[in-house]
């Protein structure tokens, strides 16, 4: 059950329909991701969202922005314990510059009453720096 709640979110992220982005998340839930990630950079945001409102708004109105076409995600693995989920996937994109986007992530989500209520978010920030400003960023 766990792991269809997390299958189900990620397939509304894609969809970016705010409603059913909405449907996967608590009111209170947070979207945690590494400090200086050059997502957030590109698209000067927060990388600590707090709220379904906030949450919401990035992945259907920001995060196309950047991630404009061929959005895929390939599970890696898929593990839960209870309420914990950990997702192991790479996603590949288009980027805004026309650019081929590729980069393996690690995601943790933690449930509450079968909504997410926690995710964090651990991702290769040089390279995703690297494919998304060039080769001479700045390390995070």
């Amino acid at each position: 059950m766990s792991l269809s709640i997390v299958q189900d979110a990620f397939e509304a992220f894609a969809s970016y329909d705010p409603d059913r982005i909405s449907a996967v998340f608590t009111e209170d839930a947070e979207w945690l991701s590494p400090p200086g990630n050059a997502t957030a950079v590109a698209l000067d945001t927060t990388n600590h969202m707090v709220g379904r409102k906030a949450i919401v708004r990035f992945f259907s109105e920001e995060f196309p922005r950047l991630y404009v076409r061929d959005v895929a995600l390939t599970f890696r693995g898929l593990h839960t314990d209870g309420e914990r989920i950990t997702v192991e996937a790479t996603m590949a994109a288009i980027l805004n510059n026309g650019n081929p986007y590729a980069n393996d992530y690690c995601f943790v989500f933690e449930l509450r009453n079968g909504l997410i209520h926690r995710a964090r978010e651990y991702v290769d920030t040089a390279r995703e720096h690297d494919m998304i400003f060039g080769g001479s960023a700045e390390r995070c």
